[in-house]
């Protein structure tokens, strides 16, 4: 019974999975194919610990953790790199694109 409801679980979060990577190819906006890629990502994790728990395999959970850091890492990224449209540091605080 526990198997079947973690199975339907995986195959629920791979549809989400599909809708996300639809809304990234899609989406209207930057910052709607921005937060689409993180929810795949997030997804993604997701499906890791879904995988290490049905298998018993307890070292997959490192890869997940490491996935959702550089997941982070690089929507942080894209981020600033869409708002400054420069990835270099300002030149100081108060020097910054305003906000649109």
């Amino acid at each position: 019974m526990m198997k079947t409801a973690l199975l339907v679980a995986i195959a629920a979060i791979l549809g989400t999975m599909l809708l996300a990577l639809v809304r990234a190819l899609r989406g209207p906006s930057v910052y709607d194919r921005i937060v689409a890629a993180n929810v795949f990502s997030t997804k993604t994790v997701l499906l890791i610990a879904l995988i290490t728990y049905l298998t018993g395999h307890a070292d997959l959970i490192d890869v997940a953790l490491v996935y959702a850091l550089v997941n982070f890492v690089a929507i942080v990224t894209v981020l600033k790199l869409v708002r400054e449209r420069n990835l270099a540091p300002a030149k100081d605080p108060g020097d910054h694109r305003p906000d649109v």
